[in-house]
């Protein structure tokens, strides 16, 4: 745009008349190495998260089972329905975070991508040569060719 529209924008839009040169715009162009260090810290970022997560789970897993003891000794010592009632809701509570905690494994698994090494394997080999080759190839010592001092003789002659 020209000067004079950017300044008769600027007084309809009431906002300061600012001019952005091309020369003062920033260099977008990102690098190779900062996308793999940004990779690498979302990584780190992702390991830090679960092994927190992971504390955390198994201090309030430890928790549990201090309450369901102190909550089972409530309730033997005063044989009320509601008492029993609260150990197995605590009790179920404990089974859903120590599911939980394997849950979080397989979250963390999904979201660190690793490189799986990709064995082939070969099931249908075509060999393209006579049986007498074959032989020769899989038994050496029957051979009908040998190798004595690196000059082959054939056997047939």
């Amino acid at each position: 745009m020209n000067e004079k529209s950017d300044k008769t924008l600027s007084d309809i839009l009431n906002i300061p008349e600012t001019i952005v040169k091309a020369e003062e715009t920033p260099n977008i162009i990102q690098d190779t190495n900062s996308i793999k260090s940004i990779k690498r810290h979302k990584k780190e970022l992702v390991n830090q998260d679960f092994n927190e997560a992971r504390l955390n789970m198994k201090d309030l897993i430890n928790t549990g089972f201090e309450a369901i003891d102190g909550m089972m000794k409530v309730a033997t010592a005063s044989d009320s329905p509601r008492a029993y009632e609260v150990v197995s809701i605590l009790l179920k509570t404990m089974t859903e975070m120590n599911s939980e905690l394997v849950s979080l494994h397989e979250k963390a698994n999904k979201a660190i991508p690793q490189t799986k090494q990709v064995q082939s394997t070969t099931n249908n080999s075509i060999f393209v040569g006579s049986t007498k080759d074959l032989q020769n190839l899989i038994n050496q010592s029957r051979s009908q060719l040998k190798t004595i001092n690196n000059e082959n003789i054939n056997d047939e002659a």
